[in-house]
């Protein structure tokens, strides 16, 4: 090659280079190429615009209030969504909750839980039209109380619907057990917003269809919906791995099989009192992590097998019918955080199981008869927050080892037979908010100001600490308390402590030695927060001044009894339920402001020395000296008034004499005189529709609520029957008693009285009734106790009142009786004392024997049994109670209730001394 040949390859590219550069403009086409195919994938599809138009009409349809939705993560996700023309807004696709189809663009997922949406729903909502949607979750919102509209048969697509915690209502439609393909269902906690009750029910079969026709579940959650039926066992056949039955008035056996499905790792049906069943023996591992049976009928023994459920971390067995030995192998479930057995009947043992579960933060061992000391092992579970062992027979010191459990927030070591002094580490729990030592047999001083501040709830009654005078130094370093309770601590004056408390809701100071004056400074002391105050048991004279309204404008509950009170009583304020100042020396007349108590359900003034009329007060409603302005009280079930010095006709005009719930009528040993006028007292009155064996028993409970416990009262009776003398601790509300013995009341027996057919129990003793007995009182097929003894009555004593075959007391001594006694079951039991002052009477029992003229018809038996009459002859029989002003039911005591409705004494008992049943021929 010559010169000329190697100068034109000179200007050809260098062959290598050209490579290099078509390799790197080749790369560059390709990352470009990826790039730009990277962007197109990363872009969401673009919605359809009919589904951007429901999804908008549906945001549309509702408001926001942030207060409905309860998750801490709540916010309003719809808000977000905007239609613009051309902008990526307009993508609904985009839009906060809302997911697509990759490949079609339709909606498939559209997640609006806890999104604070509120408004009702129906079957025209645009939402049905989204009818490619495979998820569906709207819980957490407030539908305010809708029903699920059948139209969600539309949405056949869907895999997973929730529509939990949104206040539904109504019957679940049947329409959702034909969503064959609904993998995950859950309709749980629709429940009241104020009542908590649960507010969607399933008809008969529902459930049974749903686990027939759903074969695809593996989620089921169906907790607060009513479903009244039995657990069909095909629910073991499916693929479970969540189901959730908890308070659906599920009754009958539990399948075993259930517990035994290879996936299921949670199972809750917690609050079925008629479902049964017991544990099965665990053969090999489970998944299982969450088992709640609480408050269902539940029994037998724990097997010790329960050890093989290693994965559990929530074990709920509380309030069951479980017996037997707590087992050892509860120490295998290491895994545990919480941990419930609380009130089951275990066999006596010590917590020498307790130690290894050291993942615990909640252990509730409440009412389960552990005896022993508590162990040292307890001291591992570093974890614990919640730690219950109240009522047990746990013995020996409170272990100071309660110091190492750092994070513990709420101790409760009441009712146990805990001895020795309060352990200073105790003190030192920084983020203890609630201690409850009540009714132990701890002695020592108790410091309450150097309680953590981090102190809200304080119970150490019941023991035998004592309570010094604070030396308060800084008063922003003390706890604000809601909750103290100092029964029985030895106080001689109330505790300076108090003085700097704003926040109290419930005080209880009864039963020490508290004397004097109430101070001032207490009036200025939580007027806005107390609810109950208990200072009954002390020897307090009096509170500063006559008419005193007390400052606590939203208590509720006041106990003042038992003290050496003075003068005129304080007037509660208007919200008060409770009320008593029973047993002290207070004197004069009532003021009219008591007329204002609208809300009050039991006023007790008994044992004073209280005297003269009752003055008018606002629109007339004391117009004479019998308090008629009661007769409007909506809820008032007993008055007593007897044993006191009330005199005057009962006016039969007054407009406010109505009493419409009224049950027990007690005026006995007072001075009214004229007409009885029951037309006018029980024209409207329950007691005309009683009938026997009604379920329930005479209870209110106010709205105080304090720390999940309910403040309630049931109402109890001394009665004495017969001479005999007995205690009962429940009044059915089936009982009516009218007692207006020893007075002047004059006339004839009103004929009115005939309509109260539920009365048991007439007493018109010692009066001055005349003419002859009332035909009609044959009506009162319920009476049981007759007393009509010691008037001016005359004529014969009617033979029907043979029928009454509940009659077990019968009393027409001194009157002016004549003719044949009647002759009947019932009759045959009354002896002479039943008869005697009368002497026209004749015929048996007495031994004057009648003419033929005047022999009585023998009456057919009745079909009640003699043996069952006596038997309920037993059971309410009441006269009276006490002497003094009472409104409400007199003898009713107080406890505390737990939301399980178990009765506790934590805010003390009751005095349980209940005044004798007077006699019926007693005179006042």
């Amino acid at each position: 090659m010559g010169l000329s040949s190697r100068r034109c390859l000179s200007n050809v590219p260098n062959i290598g280079q050209l490579s290099k550069n078509l390799l790197v403009l080749l790369l560059f086409h390709v990352l470009g190429a990826s790039s730009l195919y990277s962007r197109q994938q990363q872009q969401p599809p673009s919605c359809h615009g009919e589904e951007r138009a429901a999804l908008l009409q549906f945001k549309q349809s509702f408001i926001v209030d942030p207060s409905v939705s309860d998750d801490d993560g709540s916010y309003p996700k719809a808000s977000s969504w905007k239609a613009v023309g051309g902008d990526q807004n307009s993508n609904c696709c985009s839009w906060d909750g809302v997911q697509c189809d990759e490949k079609t663009g339709h909606v498939v997922d559209l997640d609006l839980s806890s999104s604070c949406l509120y408004g009702p729903i129906n079957s025209s909502s645009s939402l049905f039209r989204l009818v490619h949607l495979r998820r569906l979750s709207l819980a957490d919102n407030n539908f305010n109380y809708s029903q699920i509209p059948i139209t969600i048969k539309n949405l056949s697509r869907l895999r997973y619907l929730n529509l939990s915690f949104s206040v539904f209502s109504g019957q679940v439609p049947s329409e959702i057990s034909q969503m064959s393909k609904l993998s995950s269902l859950d309709l749980s906690s629709n429940v009241d917003t104020l009542s908590s009750e649960g507010l969607l029910r399933l008809k008969a079969d529902g459930l049974a269809s749903l686990v027939r026709n759903l074969t695809s579940l593996k989620k089921l959650h169906l907790s607060d919906i009513n479903i009244s039926s039995s657990v069909p066992d095909s629910l073991a056949n499916l693929s479970l791995s969540s189901l959730a039955l908890g308070n659906c008035n599920l009754y009958g056996e539990f399948p075993i099989r259930i517990f035994k499905l290879q996936y299921l790792r949670y199972l809750s049906v917690r609050s079925n009192q008629g479902l049964s069943g017991y544990l099965p023996e665990f053969n090999g591992s489970s998944p299982l992590m969450w088992l709640s049976l609480g408050g269902t009928n539940f029994s037998r023994t724990l097997p010790s097998s329960i050890r093989k459920l290693d994965s559990l971390n929530h074990l709920s067995l509380a309030e069951c019918n479980f017996s037997g030995p707590v087992p050892a192998s509860l120490a295998n479930l290491t895994q545990l955080t919480y941990l419930s057995l609380a009130m089951n009947d275990f066999v006596p043992g010590p917590l020498s199981w307790l130690g290894k579960q050291t993942q615990l933060t909640y252990l509730d061992l409440e009412t389960i008869n552990l005896s022993g000391s508590i162990p040292s092992s307890l001291g591992n579970l570093s974890q614990l927050t919640y730690l219950h062992l109240l009522d047990n027979q746990l013995s020996g010191p409170v272990p100071s080892l309660f110091g190492n459990l750092s994070r513990l927030a709420d101790l409760n070591l009441d009712l146990n037979r805990l001895s020795g002094s309060v352990p200073e580490s105790l003190f030192n729990l920084r983020d203890l908010y609630t201690l409850y030592l009540y009714d132990n047999d701890l002695h020592g001083n108790f410091d309450l100001c150097n309680l953590p501040s981090s102190v809200t709830r304080l119970h150490v009654g019941r023991n035998k600490l004592e309570v010094p005078h604070c030396n308060i130094v800084n008063t922003t370093l003390l706890p604000k308390l809601t909750f103290l309770g100092l029964r029985e601590c030895n106080l001689t004056e109330f505790p300076n402590f108090i003085r700097h408390q704003q926040h109290l809701t419930w005080l209880d100071l009864s039963t020490n030695k508290l004397h004097g004056q109430v101070p001032k400074w207490m009036w200025n002391t939580s007027t806005q927060s107390l609810m109950l105050l208990d200072i009954r048991n002390n020897f307090l004279a009096g509170f500063g001044q006559p008419n005193f309204v007390l400052p606590w404008v939203n208590l509720q509950v006041l106990f003042a009894g038992y003290n050496l009170l003075d003068g005129s009583p304080p007037i509660p304020p208007q919200n008060i339920v409770v009320c008593r100042f029973s047993n002290n020396k207070l004197t004069g007349d009532l003021s009219p402001l008591m007329c204002n108590l609208s809300t009050v359900q039991y006023l007790d003034l008994s044992n004073n020395k209280l005297s003269g009329t009752i003055l008018p007060c606002l629109a007339n409603k004391f117009s004479d000296v019998f308090p008629s302005w009661l007769g409007s009280l909506p809820e008032l079930k007993l008055l007593a008034m007897h044993h006191n010095q009330f005199y005057g006709v009962i006016e039969n005009t007054l407009k406010n004499l109505h009493f419409p719930e009224l049950r027990i009528l007690d005026l006995s040993c007072n001075n009214f005189t004229g007409e009885f006028p029951s037309e006018h007292i029980f024209s409207s009155n329950a007691m005309r529709g009683i009938v026997m064996n009604q379920p329930t028993y005479m209870a209110v409970f106010s709205d105080l609520n304090i720390h999940g416990n309910k403040f309630g009262y049931i109402f109890k009776v001394t009665i004495t029957n017969k001479g005999v003398e007995r205690y009962y601790s429940k009044i059915q509300e089936d009982l009516g008693v009218i007692d207006i013995s020893s007075n002047n009341f004059h006339g004839k027996i009103p004929e009115f009285i005939r309509n109260l057919k539920g009365l048991r129990f007439l007493n018109i003793s010692n009066n001055n009734f005349n003419g002859s007995i009332p035909l009609c009182l044959e009506n009162l097929t319920l009476l049981e106790a007759l007393d009509l003894s010691h008037n001016q009555l005359s004529g014969e004593i009617p033979q029907q009142l043979a029928q009454l075959t509940y009659l077990a007391s019968f009393d027409v001594s001194y009157n002016n009786l004549t003719g044949s006694v009647p002759q009947g079951p019932q009759f045959h039991t009354f002896g002479n004392t039943s008869y005697m002052g009368n002497p026209g009477l004749c015929g048996d029992p007495l031994t004057k024997r009648c003419d033929n003229s005047n022999a009585p018809a023998q009456l057919p038996p009745s079909s009640s049994s003699e043996d069952d009459a006596i038997e309920f002859d037993w059971i309410f029989v009441l006269a009276g109670v006490g002497s003094g002003l009472v409104v409400g039911v007199v003898l009713a005591d107080v406890a505390i209730t737990r939301k399980r409705e178990l009765f506790l004494d934590v805010a003390g008992m009751m005095i349980k001394q209940m005044k004798r049943i007077r006699r019926r021929q007693r005179m006042c």
